[in-house]
């Protein structure tokens, strides 16, 4: 006897779960009150885990002048199929205070104590003790 469930069951397409990293870069990102906040500049992968450990937002600037980056604990963005984009809980001036940098030199990315802080602004816990 054979079991033709698979076969005769509807299925539902959903959004497929992974997504390269590449085209996460540029993937818009909003708050919870809709506000455009900026765009994904790229992600941080821990090589050790394969975690990702961190989206880097771009936020600000003009035609790439002055632009800032941001370090934002990648489980506090939340993807929104309906935008087509990332949601964050977070208004434009708590944005503009958290920690970032710019284009004259990332952090130091093996410093535990500035992973720390970020974590800490986003009120998260640090991936790597995750």
């Amino acid at each position: 006897m054979t079991d033709h469930t698979m076969a005769t069951t509807p299925r539902t397409m959903t959004a497929n779960p992974l997504i390269a990293g590449a085209r996460v870069a540029g993937t818009d990102v909003y708050n919870s009150a809709g506000d455009h906040l900026g765009e994904i500049y790229d992600v941080m992968l821990d090589k050790q885990s394969g975690k990702v450990a961190y989206a880097i937002m771009s936020f600000g600037g003009f035609l790439g002048l002055g632009e800032k980056y941001h370090p934002i604990p990648w489980s506090v963005l939340d993807y929104d199929t309906a935008r087509g984009g990332y949601v964050v809980p977070l208004t434009k001036d708590k944005l503009e205070a958290a920690p970032m940098y710019d284009s004259a030199g990332e952090p130091d990315w093996d410093d535990k104590a500035y992973g720390k802080r970020v974590h800490d602004y986003y009120g998260t816990m640090p991936y790597w003790m995750m």
